[in-house]
């Protein structure tokens, strides 16, 4: 898969392959491990991309997104896992679509 991709937001994101040496299915399952939790306490997360550092961005959404604990989630919850769980990936951060220069971490 071409790096053309990281161009683009997560609803364009193919559901399968590799971006920067990171697989999509494995990110995506990871994630899905953790969001039971964060739906449980109204919120959700929205994958944005990868950039080419092996770092996925995430835009959390809902009670999470505006939670003030929200860093604590990303960094002992989301990180932890997806560190764990997928090879290639280097961190996860949060990034919002109100503040476009973050949300725009994989161009």
């Amino acid at each position: 898969m071409s790096d053309e991709h990281t161009d683009q937001r997560s609803d364009e994101m193919p559901v399968t392959g590799i971006v920067h040496g990171v697989d999509l299915a494995l990110l995506r399952a990871a994630l899905d491990e953790v969001r039971p939790t964060l739906i449980s306490d109204g919120g959700d997360m929205k994958l944005r991309g990868v950039d080419e550092r092996g770092i996925v961005s995430v835009e959390l959404t809902g009670a999470c997104g505006t939670c003030p604990l929200s860093a604590m989630t990303l960094v002992f919850g989301i990180e932890q896992v997806v560190l764990q769980k997928v090879p290639g990936v280097l961190g996860v951060v949060a990034c919002s679509p109100a503040i476009p220069e973050l949300s725009d971490l994989t161009k």
